[in-house]
């Protein structure tokens, strides 16, 4: 199995850079094949035509120029213009290569078919000039024929938002060795349409970020044994809520279930047992009152959900004191996360490195005020809240993050729209806690389940609705077993 894709920051890239030509790549060789990765790109998606190229003074100005010599070379019929004269070494060599004239920023597309963005990179620290700028906005109605250089112009690479007012829009953006931070957190994503990443010679980077994807976790994945029986499979336990609000239970705990764990119970106000008997079959119902009782009855458990429609009020709170008291693994969410709005730390007190934390960013504004605004990026404000709480911190979302205390992150990239729909995360929670129940490790829990989940609701598409996605997780992980 390949080892997992890193995400990388610019100062990790630069840093990548300069270690290649430490070691004996001449840097114009990397800008090179940087120029015919996306010039291999272009041809692999569009004929021959009419291709307007901008080019910048820096470096990501220097790949334009080769990409504008390669396309030319390749019957493309290319018009360069450029902001400025090359500024570097190696796009003054670039641009000696290329023989055709060279025209000054027109402020606009012109006739021009296909537009191949190069104007400044990941590292850029001001808005766009004015010319660019008027470009950048006309970029958004023409998305599909705009290639971007690396990253699109205007856009930070270590933030995915636009340094200013906007970035170029892109229907394709080719960058080099890994993803930047700002190919994976919206907007970036949005700005950037479909990412190849090229591989251009560089050694491996260390980093603490990665793509989440199975290669990060599926080595650890707790695929049962042969004399398996459902004793051995991970217990999981899921508090339900009041008697009208039971139905986010019962999603977490199927999603338990079909993820594997051997044995789930749904833990239920006696009030709410008959409305809970009603709708579960394979998952067992226990009633309980107090806190204790809880505690009692999760003592047993590998793992326990709390928080989806548990309701925000002194019991909740008392009942996430109660679990954390227990050997279980939690996953805290929804209520039990915002009961705490008002003392986070009487959460994070209670808090071990096998807990889990899944937020949607206005949650996670209740227990980390104001940190996703002051963080320098979702990343970062996963890993301080990660750090702070002694725990693995998932911010759901369409760029959701996964942090360890450790400071671990990961990114996933196959979220889709048809999850935006009530329960899903209930589902999510499930997931994470069938894994925990199971054995796997925190960390890797929350990677899995949440590309699980996003792999089930995108397999189902339109339509999709909470109840549907625990019984898609049985395609998904059929998938992965024959990857293993």
């Amino acid at each position: 199995m390949n080892p997992p894709a890193n995400i990388l920051t610019v100062a990790e890239m630069t840093a990548a850079d300069r270690a290649a030509v430490a070691a004996g790549t001449p840097s114009l060789t990397l800008m090179e094949r940087a120029g015919a990765a996306v010039a291999d790109a272009v041809c692999a998606r569009f004929s021959p035509r009419r291709t307007l190229v901008l080019a910048g003074p820096g470096n990501n100005g220097g790949d334009a120029y080769v990409v504008a010599r390669l396309l030319k070379e390749r019957g493309f019929q290319v018009r360069l213009e450029a902001l400025g004269e090359p500024a570097t070494d190696d796009a003054r060599a670039a641009a000696k290569a290329w023989s055709d004239p060279v025209h000054p920023l027109r402020g606009s597309f012109g006739d021009a078919e296909l537009v191949v963005v190069g104007l400044f990179g990941a590292g850029i620290s001001r808005p766009l000039s004015a010319e660019a700028l008027r470009l950048a906005r006309a970029s958004a109605r023409i998305a599909e024929r705009v290639v971007a250089i690396d990253l699109p112009s205007g856009l930070s690479g270590d933030t995915g938002h636009a340094v200013g007012e906007t970035a170029f829009h892109a229907g394709l953006t080719v960058t080099f060795h890994h993803r930047k931070i700002g190919h994976v957190l919206q907007p970036g994503r949005d700005y950037c349409g479909e990412v190849v990443v090229a591989d251009i010679g560089l050694g491996r980077t260390p980093t603490m970020l990665f793509e989440n994807e199975p290669e990060l976790w599926l080595a650890k994945f707790p695929w049962p044994k042969v004399a398996a029986h459902k004793s051995n499979r991970g217990r999981l336990i899921v508090v339900s809520g009041e008697a009208w609000r039971t139905g986010a239970a019962r999603l977490a705990a199927r999603g338990g279930l079909r993820i594997g764990a051997g044995l789930v119970t749904v833990l239920s106000p006696p009030d709410a047992l008959a409305v809970n008997a009603a709708h579960l079959e394979a998952v067992m119902l226990v009633p309980f009152e107090t806190d204790q009782e809880l505690a009692e009855a999760a003592e047993a458990a590998e793992a326990a959900v709390i928080g989806p429609a548990a309701g925000v009020n002194d019991d909740t709170l008392a009942n996430v004191l109660a679990l954390a008291r227990t050997g279980a693994a939690l996953v805290i969410d929804a209520d039990a996360l915002t009961v705490f709005r008002e003392d986070p730390e009487e959460l994070f007190s209670v808090l071990d490195r096998d807990d889990v934390l899944t937020p949607h960013p206005g949650e996670f504004e209740r227990i980390f005020p104001g940190l996703l605004k002051s963080a320098a990026n979702k990343v970062e404000a996963a890993r301080e809240a990660a750090r702070r709480a002694g725990a693995v911190v998932l911010v759901k979302g369409a760029d959701t993050v996964i942090a360890a205390p450790d400071g671990r992150a990961a990114v996933n990239l196959n979220g889709t729209p048809w999850l935006a729909t009530a329960g899903s995360g209930d589902t999510l929670a499930g997931f994470i806690g069938g894994l925990l129940a199971q054995g796997m490790e925190s960390f890797e829990a929350a990677c899995a389940g949440a590309w699980i989940h996003a792999e089930a609701g995108a397999a189902f598409g339109p339509g999709l609705i909470s109840e549907d996605l625990p019984g898609l997780a049985p395609r998904v992980l059929a998938d992965l077993l024959n990857r293993r």
